[in-house]
């Protein structure tokens, strides 16, 4: 698999420097009751297939009220509610009466983490990328065309070893990362996209992107060959995917804390709910939507393991990577990278995100 550097857009300037830096990496049915002891009722959407933060609020509610027998927790858009995995049927009641729907389940959540845990630890094969689908119960572990059926072979022995919680897939397209030309944030080599403004006590304004655009490039400009409007402070890659870039203390370019198109007002941090509806934006490619499909995923580019990362149906292209995710007004990660594209539409895309929040503890940064 490659990282994939994928544009998205932030607003640079309010009116006409619209420069966005993303990278990304491309491998290619219970009715509503009123809430038990301890765990809140969730309100009803205010709008079908919204998710609103009430639900991650309560899929961690939830899980610690249920300790072991919670398996993990999406949103169904049919339902219009939070579905939880449980293993042990007594549980329901619980989660019935605080809104959501059980659903019993085979794999606990201590079986699906040691396998994701081991997993980690034991395959680090570029062209390779895992996470807990909650939806199948099970660690999804995707192989895409570069892995050698060598590879393949010892990676499904691997699976086979850890029973029923691991499920091997082969991808069609390649996960890659690679860096495109085209609007965004312009270094010397490379064009990546502007994640999110932040806001620093004590020290100038910045923006972030992804960590594998900052590790390339030291300066950025809002057109390829312009004057510097930021510079690259600090970056994490591999391991994790988030760098910032700050603005001069004096002098710096408008940089509101909105998304492009149409400066979409950026006002809080949210945490990704699995079946959540999302958007993600790049200088490549624009708005797509799609939705968050796995979280804590891990990813194996050449330059190493990423983890905790953030996996949705949208796609995403070259020049995209650093882009921000984010649903309705709040940011919730990254650009990393991912496979597939947006012209074809099968294979379906895959993409991977960095969550924004811990980029923002590691700086001391805030949004707005």
């Amino acid at each position: 698999m490659k990282r994939r550097w994928f544009p998205a857009r932030v607003a640079l300037a309010a009116a006409s420097a619209a420069a966005l830096a993303a990278v990304t990496l491309s491998p290619q049915q219970a009715d509503a009751s009123p809430a038990s002891p301890g765990v809140p009722a969730r309100a009803p959407a205010a709008a079908p297939g919204a998710v609103e933060a009430s639900d991650a609020s309560l899929a961690r509610t939830l899980t610690a009220a249920l300790g072991g027998a919670a398996a993990g927790s999406y949103y169904d858009s049919t339902l219009g509610r939070l579905v939880v995995d449980i293993t042990d049927g007594k549980a329901a009641r619980i989660v019935r009466a605080a809104g959501a729907a059980p659903r019993v389940v085979d794999n606990s959540k201590a079986e699906l983490d040691s396998a994701h845990a081991a997993l980690d630890s034991r395959i680090t094969t570029p062209g390779t990328a895992w996470a807990t689908d909650p939806r199948l119960n099970k660690v999804v572990l995707t192989a895409d065309p570069t892995v050698s059926a060598a590879d393949l072979s010892r990676i499904e022995d691997t699976a086979r070893s850890l029973g029923s919680a691991v499920v091997v897939k082969r991808s069609p397209t390649k996960l890659t990362r690679f860096i495109a030309g085209g609007d965004g944030i312009w270094g010397t080599q490379f064009r990546c996209s502007l994640g999110f403004n932040v806001k620093r006590a004590g020290k100038p304004d910045g923006f972030l992107t992804a960590g594998h655009c900052g590790q390339a490039e030291s300066t950025w400009r809002a057109t390829n060959g312009g004057p510097v409007i930021a510079r690259t402070e600090a970056w994490t890659f591999p391991g994790r995917d988030y760098a910032i870039a700050a603005y001069p203390a004096t002098g710096a370019v408008d940089h509101p804390s909105a998304v492009n198109p149409g400066l979409k007002p950026v006002t809080g941090v949210g945490t990704a709910t699995v079946g959540q509806a999302i958007s993600r934006s790049g200088s490549s490619t624009g708005l797509k939507t799609g939705t968050v499909t796995a979280l804590n995923a891990t990813v194996n580019y050449k330059e190493g393991q990423v983890t905790g990362l953030i996996e949705t149906s949208a796609c995403a292209e070259a020049g995209d990577s650093g882009g921000p995710l984010y649903a309705g007004s709040l940011a919730l990660g990254l650009l990393s990278g991912g496979s597939g594209n947006c012209t074809v539409p099968m294979p379906a895309p895959r993409t991977y995100f960095q969550p924004v929040q811990e980029a923002l503890s590691a700086y001391g940064a805030t949004i707005p």
